[in-house]
């Protein structure tokens, strides 16, 4: 590959980043304007929303905290702390996604079910809209996963940081949309 291969190899990362971003957007606005017309229509079963909910999205706040500070100390050429700031925000990631099981089960025990005898829509839109979500957040914790291997061998510095500035835009994005998601169960 010649250095203009690679040259417009790198100046369409972004663009498709964001377009892949726009494309989820559209994707959570499609179920959330299901949510809304189905919810519409009556016969709606009300319940609050799991505590375990709330608790994943304080760890999803602080998991935008670390990995910024990623990319602070990338600019910084501290290599040590890339690494330990992405294996950090790879465990709050992690927990995340484990308060999102446990979330799960607590509407399991309230008797709100997915699908199935005593299932009701309300429950079915929770469970489908925080399960999309948590497989947009499996592929952001690989994506972390490589940036913490690649910080590791000292690929990221203050003169290559795309890789990490796409990585840390991805869950910035998985983030607010978590927050979207969450305030609009809790409102709507």
């Amino acid at each position: 590959m010649n250095e203009d291969d690679k040259n417009i190899k790198f100046k369409t990362r972004k663009p498709l980043l964001y377009i892949s971003m726009v494309s989820m957007a559209m994707f959570f606005a499609s179920f959330t304007s299901g949510y809304i017309v189905r919810k519409g229509e009556g016969n709606w079963f009300e319940f609050d929303l799991p505590f375990y909910f709330s608790l994943s999205t304080l760890i999803i706040l602080l998991s935008s905290f670390t990995i910024h500070k990623a990319i602070l100390n990338a600019k910084l050429n501290n290599f040590s702390s890339i690494s330990n700031y992405l294996f950090f925000t790879l465990i709050l990631g992690l927990m995340f996604s484990f308060f999102q099981f446990l979330g799960w089960r607590e509407m399991y025990d309230m008797g709100i079910y997915f699908t199935g005898n005593g299932s009701h829509a309300s429950g079915s839109f929770v469970y489908a809209i925080t399960l999309m979500h948590l497989l947009h957040i499996v592929a952001g914790l690989v994506t972390i996963f490589i940036m913490y291997l690649n910080s590791r061998n000292k690929r990221y510095s203050s003169n290559n940081i795309l890789g990490l500035e796409l990585g840390v835009t991805f869950w910035h994005f998985l983030d607010v949309l978590w927050i979207f998601l969450f305030v609009f169960l809790l409102v709507v």
